[in-house]
């Protein structure tokens, strides 16, 4: 039977298939996490005199022997069980008799399903973080190692003024400092314990929240009972929004390289097999990872949106549309996971043209030197900047354009800042603690 039937009553095949839908595929995630709040509830019903502490010892071991099955990748749930909670407590209840019964108590499935969700987004900020935090290091790495190295620079997609790969990695690597930043707020926000508020309106049992809070390393709970359950969908569109700031960042960057890696610009490379070729043309090496960086990440940044559908105009307390918020957001959640990986294995196998500039092309990107040259010889920067003007559309712009570049200020081309941009980092990641 499941959690909330009784006797008397039935459900059609149909109406369980469409009210099921691919839940019991994402709760598979979700089991870890099940079985954890059930130790800390059940813990706690055994200190406030819910279960005798014999039963509630006995639980909490049989719970423990499932955490350690689930680990061990023995754990599924049955064809005819409705979910993870029911699958969790079934077991228990086959292996410990009537005190895998009363584990419910005090608890509604609600609020199990919004703790379990809680705990994985949770764990999951916490991965996406360290991973984004091991791309930021390879890339403020890379920047160093390529910081004499110059590159053109673009607006609008036209060459601009000399850039060079420490400028171009490193402004990535900052990306990310902000991008983690906003996903420190999805970390706060699932940072709060909404076990014990039941179906959203508490219970007249004398439960323990702040032991329960405390047995799950919450930083706080969700206080108001009602609000415990409109967390839900909002705790995951907020962690949309953060992931979604990472994928643009990703996405960005991989739209860069398949343009650097195009023979018409040749800024970079990468080993062939990292590549992938044409089915009639033997000379191509397609950045086919990049692009899908790019496709993957743009896609996650409809993430926050299609929460947003989802959940915008329901009142207050539970509803079955939330149910829906994890087949949107976990997959997403792998993805991005898996994009960042890609990105890091690229990025370390990637390999930079010298001599860029030395091409007669970009001269034009030595423009603006010119014109500063003269208003340091006194010549106001209106006149000078006419002067260079006229000379490039007349073609007797002579400027020695492969001269060193002098720039020194913060952020630029000889200043880098890459060890400000580190502390900035590492002041962002000391919000996860």
């Amino acid at each position: 039977m499941k959690l909330w039937q009784k006797e008397s009553t039935s459900v059609s095949e149909q109406i369980e298939r469409f009210t099921v839908g691919r839940d019991k595929e994402f709760d598979i995630l979700l089991a870890p996490f099940d079985v954890q709040g059930s130790i800390a509830h059940v813990t706690m019903l055994g200190e406030v005199g819910l279960m005798s502490k014999e039963d509630a010892a006995k639980a909490v071991a049989g719970l423990e022997q499932i955490q350690q099955e689930i680990k061990d990748g023995k754990f599924r749930i049955e064809e005819n069980v409705e979910d993870v909670h029911s699958q969790v407590e079934l077991l228990l209840t086959q292996r410990i008799g009537e005190a895998g019964k009363m584990i419910h108590s005090g608890r509604s499935r609600n609020d199990q399903v919004a703790v379990d969700i809680k705990l994985y987004l949770r764990s999951e900020v916490l991965a996406i973080k360290d991973a984004t935090k091991k791309l930021f290091d390879l890339l403020i790495s890379l920047s160093e190692k390529h910081k004499a190295v110059l590159l053109p620079g673009y607006t609008h997609l036209q060459i601009a003024m000399p850039s060079s790969f420490g400028l171009w990695l490193g402004a990535y690597a900052e990306s990310l400092v902000d991008d983690l930043d906003v996903l420190s707020s999805s970390w706060y926000v699932a940072n709060k314990n909404p076990l014990g508020s039941g179906a959203g309106y508490g219970s007249s049992f004398p439960l323990n929240r702040t032991r329960t809070t405390e047995l799950l390393q919450f930083g706080t709970l969700n206080w108001n009972a009602v609000y415990a359950q409109m967390s839900r969908g909002k705790t995951e569109r907020i962690l949309g929004q953060g992931i979604g700031n990472i994928a643009n960042t990703l996405s960005r960057l991989a739209m860069d390289c398949c343009l650097y890696i195009n023979q018409n610009f040749g800024f970079i490379s990468f080993p062939s097999e990292l590549t992938t070729g044409s089915s009639i043309m033997p000379h191509k090496k397609n950045p086919d990872v990049f692009e899908l960086i790019r496709a993957k990440c743009n896609r996650i940044q409809s993430v926050p949106n299609e929460l947003t559908l989802l959940v915008n105009n329901l009142p207050s307390g539970y509803h079955r549309d939330l149910q829906l918020t994890k087949e949107i957001l976990f997959p997403a959640i792998e993805e991005l996971k898996a994009c960042i990986e890609m990105m890091q294995l690229m990025l370390s196998n990637m390999s930079v043209k010298e001599g860029i500039l030395d091409d007669e092309k970009y001269r034009y990107l030595f423009s603006v030197e010119a014109v500063n040259e003269l208003v340091n010889k006194g010549i106001p920067f209106r006149e000078a900047y006419k002067q260079v003007g006229n000379d490039i559309e007349s073609g007797n712009f002579n400027f020695d354009y492969k001269k060193q570049l002098h720039h020194t200020h913060e952020g630029s081309l000889g200043n880098l800042c890459n060890d400000k941009i580190v502390e900035e980092m590492n002041r962002v990641v000391s919000k996860f603690a």
